[in-house]
């Protein structure tokens, strides 16, 4: 298990010369070479470890940061948790780059590779769906025999090794758990758990390598299964930290969804099967419920896809649908609780009726712990938050609550929301009484890490700023076309794609562009229909897909919105150009960004230059970060929207970009392509 720790300085010595030329990392992976800037970041969070201290290290594209962290993390023999942003980007950090990392170095540690609950199959909810009719198509039979098959020779029980699933398959749901519905010890597969077995590796492993929505569940004390290895960890890196902050909102909020309620009662019905007499009485009250769920999303059809609470309860038939929703569920409860004590999964569905039933409630107002009101959307004290007074939402921020919807094309999300996460994020790091390191490409603001520092509650810390080490004069170029009108001028769109022409032209495609809007990505897609070049619009096939065929053409043109700003790593020169039509700010219409901005408003600050530039700018960095991703690759980043010189605020987003030649020109941009 956990070694000693190295004598101050002897770590960061030690990492620093396991990344130099000729040692062992140079001579056991092709390729390698010794990056300074990778060495200063080593020995950086080699000194945070040792001083069980706060890192926040900005490592540019071409750092080399993983390696950066892996290193000492691994010499120092202390129990770490890495924690990054996706699944996808957790299965490469395990079975890539830390086997490498470690058997370079020689070093046998324990590691383990741990995802949340609904990541692994579960053997009791696989044989309970076995026979039944909610499969809609063929296919769906053909997929869950194929599960079938599978769950008797995996040895992880991870939905991952299962590639032709997607991961938005409706089988998910029907063979995995959720710590709603976990039977826990009462489960008759517990001692085959594939959770219960990946959580008693992650406890024997000296590094563990999570996800955000893993860790900040666990924070949140949703029991996702990794409580238990949180109180023993003495360090914690969370890279890709810059999505931190949002993703901590959700999971120290709480929701509810048509889909766990559709499915309680759908579970309900399944566990009728192993208790002779239980359909007749639970038969009604599942059904009401799931009509009263989808009799919801009725009354919300006239509703914006988002709003806030008091937008959707000034709907007429909005809130009596909301009512029966909760009559329904009581219903449900009343039902389930004389067979508590006939199976385990009865037990387990009355527990969820009641806590869906109290979370609808909450979502109304009606059962807050302060004397919050909906009257503006915004409730004071959050789930997690019990204030010792009636709290005010200017000193008192994290009480505040934002309620608010969120609509699919069948369902909807019910939504509470703390405006500041940063006191449970500082009260979690405190207590744990670890390391901390927070690495991204993006955490600083023209230079500065005040921004994030804030909304991760961190009020001293060491700070690295390492830049992207490529040779920026000459393997790229920025180009700000002339002459095109404001954004919000309704030629711009037109505009921009005129500008943009010539350049895709020079190129011979090879191209991503990306919208600040759904409306302006399909109003592109349409008129570059007939272009020279094949066309890939994000939504038209699954992202994995869309980004195979883009590298795959090498001429191709990539059409995505602000979900592809990240995780578009395409090297080489099948993508040589990058345009972003407007600077990222936030959508308007989110209530719970509406909610902290005016917040801040009322703390007398600055909206617009505490929080909208500040989170346009790392917005801007990720996309623009898409561009160059090796020593070898070359292009261009075209930014058409014109307030970047004509507002003074443009300095800023300027400035906080990798230091790439600046024209105005278009010669230059044919030039860059002809040279």
């Amino acid at each position: 298990m956990s070694n000693p720790l190295p004598s101050p300085s002897r770590l960061g010595q030690a990492s620093w010369a396991a990344l130099e030329a000729g040692a062992a990392l140079a001579q056991a992976l092709p390729g390698f070479r010794p990056r300074p800037a990778q060495q200063r970041l080593a020995r950086a969070v080699a000194e945070a470890f040792e001083a069980r201290d706060v890192l926040l290290a900005e490592a540019g594209t071409g750092t080399g940061k993983t390696f950066a962290y892996l290193v000492p993390a691994l010499l120092s023999g202390m129990k770490t948790i890495v924690s990054t942003g996706t699944r996808a980007l957790q299965d490469q950090l395990y079975l890539r780059d830390l086997p490498r990392v470690r058997d370079a170095l020689g070093i046998g540690l324990k590691t383990a590779l741990l995802k949340g609950r609904a990541n692994y199959l579960c053997r009791y909810r696989m044989e309970q769906a076995k026979g039944e009719p909610r499969f809609q198509t063929r296919e769906q039979v053909s997929q869950f025999q194929r599960v079938v098959a599978w769950s008797g020779r995996t040895r992880s029980g991870d939905m991952a090794e299962m590639e032709s699933l997607p991961e938005d398959s409706p089988l998910l749901p029907l063979v995995t758990s959720t710590a709603d519905n976990c039977l826990g010890t009462d489960c008759p597969f517990w001692a085959d758990c594939f959770v219960v077995q990946a959580r008693q590796r992650a406890q024997a492993a000296d590094l563990v390598v999570v996800n955000h929505h893993l860790l900040l569940a666990d924070l949140a004390l949703r029991q996702e299964g990794f409580g238990e290895i949180l109180p023993g960890a003495q360090a914690f890196v969370i890279d890709e930290a810059h999505q931190l902050p949002e993703l901590a909102a959700q999971f120290f909020g709480e929701g509810i969804g048509a889909r766990p309620l559709v499915e309680l009662a759908r579970d309900v019905l399944g566990e009728c099967k192993t208790v002779p007499g239980a359909l007749a009485s639970l038969q009604a009250p599942a059904q009401t419920l799931e009509v009263a769920t989808r009799a919801l999303r009725a009354a919300m059809d006239n509703l914006p896809i988002r709003g806030t609470a008091w937008r959707a309860l000034d709907e007429v038939d909005v809130e009596p649908a909301l009512h029966a929703v909760v009559h329904a569920l009581q219903g449900l409860q009343d039902a389930l609780a004389p067979l508590r004590q006939a199976a385990p999964g009865f037990e387990a569905c009355h527990v969820r009726a009641h806590e869906h039933g109290l979370r609808l409630r909450r979502w109304l107002g009606e059962e807050e712990t302060g004397s919050g009101s909906l009257s503006d959307g915004v409730c004071l004290a959050s789930a997690n938050t019990v204030p010792k007074s009636e709290p005010d939402p200017v000193s008192d921020p994290v009480s505040v609550s934002v309620h608010w919807y969120e609509l699919t094309p069948r369902g909807f999300r019910l939504q509470r929301t703390p405006l500041d996460v940063s006191a449970p994020l500082r009260a979690h790091r405190e207590h744990s009484n670890a390391a901390w390191v927070f690495t991204s490409a993006t955490l600083a603001v023209a230079g500065k890490f005040d921004h994030m520092a804030q909304r991760l509650g961190i009020a001293d810390a060491r700070e690295l700023i390492e830049p992207s080490p490529f040779d920026w004069d000459h393997q790229a170029l920025c180009y700000l076309p002339p002459g095109l009108p404001e954004p919000a001028n309704r030629d711009f769109g037109q505009a921009m794609l005129a500008a943009v022409r010539p350049v895709l032209e020079a190129s011979g495609g090879r191209a991503f562009l990306l919208f600040a809007s759904h409306r302006a990505l399909r109003e592109a897609a349409e008129a570059l229909k007939d272009a020279p070049w094949p066309l890939f619009v994000q939504g038209s096939e699954p992202r994995h897909v869309l980004l195979q065929k883009f590298r795959a053409s090498g001429n191709g043109v990539l059409l995505g919105t602000a979900s592809f700003r990240e995780g578009v790593d395409v090297a080489g020169a099948a993508l040589s150009v990058v345009v972003i039509d407007k600077l990222p700010f936030a959508a308007p219409d989110d209530p719970v960004f509406e909610a902290r901005l005016d917040a801040i408003r009322r703390a007398g600050g600055n909206p617009f230059r505490d929080e909208q530039v500040p989170q346009a700018v790392i917005a801007l960095k990720q996309g623009a970060g898409r561009l160059i991703r090796t020593e070898t690759d070359r292009g261009v980043l075209v930014l058409c929207d014109p307030r970047l010189l004509g507002k003074s605020y443009g300095k800023t987003f300027l400035d906080s970009l990798p230091p790439l030649p600046i024209t105005r020109a278009l010669a230059d941009v044919q030039g860059f392509f002809a040279g």
